[in-house]
């Protein structure tokens, strides 16, 4: 008991250090995978150093060059205007009258490579637009796009928690891929639904309803087909080489096989995207690809989560050499149905209480992944299942102390009650909606 104690100190060390003292997480974690292993007294110290360091560098060593391929592609997303020529067709596709379904539905596909605090900001301009000319509620555009992009930016990969969480536990990403998306689009509906259902009585007062979507960039924007291919067609590559490795092997093992498996690994299928990605630009120009150009702030980006992560699989890999997991085993027994909610209702406290998801994310992997076997989690689809969970609950919930929150509200206008209201109610519930899609899945195919 005295190794569980410890655990629930340690998540209340980092949430207090890095919620109330504002100190980085990178440190919390580091503090906390050392404080944990000495107190333990099932490590000696030299262990615990070969723990941590074994820990960060296996965990770096799988998700460091996906989170950096991924950032770049959605850096040239952002700043060459593809995302907004995604709108632009979401919104043809759906009629000028489903504004909040439109929001949605390009919220979801752009925060698959960019980071759903930025990609609101570039995106709240057009919503307020088409808001405008549609005369549709802006509340209810604002809420769909929100909703819309933590569904992927919370389960489905490239975002780097998703990958962050499938590095620390082992899981195949083509698979987190697949059953994320499935889940997501659960919860893409029920945000959706909330967003035209419950925000018709409340009226956002914008003091920036009159400011203009940027026209210059629809004009130097890429169509339709550049912007999505850098997203879709890794995606595709990585499913396609998970597909492969089915023990049944339904494509069967030859050479086309090996070149599909090569082409599908992570890392080579997020470079295939980064050169594609470079196409979007009207004009590449060799400052674009500088250390302080485009590149240079993508790479800016993704460091910080990649040594979060690191931190992160440093403190799971001192979980797992304490032998934490034989404390676990009896309390949920080998109950799949029970143990799936476990990563879920962690990740959800700990999202609520210091309110970064990536955090909350890689915390819970580091605190989940040595007792998979106990839960009877191991399986390669049990693992994928475990990563999307955790990003489900680390939508639960976005308050005040999120900064996503205070960037929905501070761009659309929004009370810090109707914030409340809307914005922590409706991660609540697409949240929820996400958990339990997630439990009858686990139910079927587990």
């Amino acid at each position: 008991m005295w190794l569980l104690f410890l655990l629930l100190a340690s998540v209340f060390f980092i949430v207090i250090v890095t919620a109330r003292l504002n100190v980085h997480p990178f440190l919390a974690l580091l503090v906390a995978a050392f404080g944990y292993g000495i107190f333990s007294r099932h490590l000696s110290l030299n262990e615990i150093i070969i723990s941590i360091n074994q820990g960060f560098g296996d965990t770096i060593g799988h998700i460091g060059i996906v989170v950096l391929a991924g950032a770049v592609i959605g850096t040239f997303l952002e700043k060459s205007g593809g995302a907004f020529r995604l709108a632009d067709c979401t919104l043809k596709t759906v009629g000028n009258k489903n504004v909040p379904l439109a929001m949605a539905i390009i919220g979801y596909i752009v925060s698959i490579p960019v980071f759903c605090d930025s990609a609101f900001v570039i995106l709240s301009p057009l919503c307020k637009a088409l808001s405008r000319k549609a005369r549709s509620p802006l509340a209810a555009g604002v809420v769909a796009l929100s909703l819309g992009l933590y569904a992927t930016h919370t389960m489905v990969p490239p975002t780097p928690g998703p990958v962050a969480a499938a590095g620390i536990m082992g899981a195949d990403l083509g698979l987190v891929i697949l059953w994320g998306g499935i889940v997501s689009i659960f919860a893409l509906a029920a945000g959706w639904l909330f967003a035209v259902k419950f925000t018709n009585a409340i009226k956002i007062d914008s003091t920036n309803e009159e400011e203009p979507v940027p026209d210059g960039l629809y004009l130097e924007s890429p169509s339709v087909f550049k912007s999505i291919l850098p997203i879709l067609l890794p995606i595709v590559l990585i499913v396609g080489k998970s597909i492969c490795e089915f023990p049944t092997h339904p494509l069967g093992s030859g050479r086309g096989t090996e070149i599909i498996s090569f082409i599908g690994q992570p890392v080579v299928a997020l470079l295939i995207g980064v050169f594609l990605s470079f196409l979007l630009p009207k004009k590449l120009s060799k400052e674009m690809l500088s250390s302080s150009g485009w590149i240079g702030q993508a790479v800016l980006s993704a460091a910080t989560i990649i040594i979060i992560t690191g931190c992160g699989g440093a403190f799971g890999k001192v979980l797992q050499n304490s032998g934490i997991d034989n404390v676990v085993k009896g309390y949920l027994g080998q109950s799949i149905c029970l143990s799936i909610w476990l990563p879920f209702l962690i990740a959800a406290a700990l999202k609520t209480a210091q309110g970064s998801s990536t955090v909350a994310i890689v915390t819970t992997a580091g605190i989940v992944s040595p007792l998979l076997s106990t839960l009877g989690l191991e399986t390669a689809t049990a693992k994928a299942l475990v990563v999307v969970a955790i990003g489900a609950g680390s939508m639960v919930v976005s308050h005040a102390n999120d900064s996503y929150f205070w960037v929905v509200t501070g761009l659309s206008g929004m009370t810090v009650k109707q914030g409340y209201r809307l914005q922590t109610l409706g991660t609540l519930i697409e949240g929820c909606a996400a958990a339990v899609a997630l439990f009858i899945i686990s139910v079927i195919v587990l």
